[in-house]
């Protein structure tokens, strides 16, 4: 008898250890990237102070893999026709940029204005004015001379700001002023990886948690108010500032009167926009 409640008592025990590891492990990991905490390096040093600047917000952007960074280019930049061995996807945060095939019509797109370019397509970027986009490669980040084109019939798509079509969130109610999404690319409710825009109103409260394995967002527009659950800092994101999260994690985001704030999300899973009613 006794040797029986012994064996429960440990079989107890090491139940509670296995639950609390697991608790442990199922922790959400969040980071948090200020504008102006970025670190820039130039894209090509030879161009001296016409090089692109790229400053990474997640990711390895030296390596195989998928990355986020900012993208800063001066005005009047123009790169030569070349190709990249992996689709990427661009937003333009200030100024405009124009991407497309070299012999295309110049359309500069302003801010909010979204660009996916698909691998192996000849392409040349430009930008007038002083412009910073954020760029993520679903792959390594390569720079080929447009002679190794492996599909010189690919054009980019390009989405411009003022034809963008703002929805409610599926499966919340019809809201003339509350948030809006628009999805780029993939499909956030089946699980997929995605690129979507949220515009949140001015003045919004509220949370955006996601169940996804990965959550990128950086701020578009506006000045959104970030804080982590469980922390006391609040953070004023600046446009190219950057949150992200892996596993389920939730995000306390407000936006200040005055001006809507805009936030591109990728993700891989769904995620949700979270605004608690008012009290009356």
């Amino acid at each position: 008898m006794k040797l029986l409640k012994t064996i429960n008592i440990t079989l107890l025990l090491v139940f509670i250890v296995l639950f609390n590891l697991e608790t442990t492990l199922a922790e959400p990991t969040y980071n948090v990237v200020l504008t102006s905490e970025v670190e820039w390096e130039q894209l090509n040093p030879a161009r001296s102070s016409n090089s692109p600047m790229a400053a990474t917000l997640w990711g390895d952007r030296t390596g195989s893999g998928p990355s986020g960074f900012l993208l800063k280019l001066v005005d009047g930049f123009k790169s030569p026709p070349h190709i990249h061995t992996a689709n990427y996807h661009g937003v333009v945060i200030k100024g405009t940029v124009h991407n497309a095939e070299p012999d295309a019509k110049e359309v500069y797109l302003p801010a909010g204005s979204f660009w996916t370019q698909p691998d192996g397509g000849v392409h040349i970027t430009a930008a007038k004015g002083s412009s910073l986009a954020y760029i993520e490669f679903e792959g390594a980040l390569d720079v080929l001379p447009a002679e190794e084109a492996t599909n010189k019939e690919t054009e980019a798509t390009v989405v411009q700001a003022s034809s963008i079509n703002w929805v409610d969130q599926p499966g919340m109610p019809a809201s003339a002023n509350g948030p809006k999404i628009a999805v780029l690319w993939g499909s956030p409710q089946h699980d997929q990886l995605s690129g979507t825009l949220v515009k949140l109103p001015a003045g919004f409260t509220g949370m955006m948690s996601s169940s996804g394995s990965t959550f990128h967002a950086v701020v578009i527009q506006g000045q959104p108010k970030h804080r982590v659950p469980g922390e006391v800092d609040v953070k004023t994101m600046e446009p190219g500032s950057y949150f992200g999260s892996k596993g389920n994690s939730v995000h306390q985001i407000s936006c200040e009167d005055g001006e809507d704030c805009m936030i591109y999300v990728r993700t891989e899973g769904k995620f949700d926009i979270i605004q608690p009613p008012l009290v009356k």
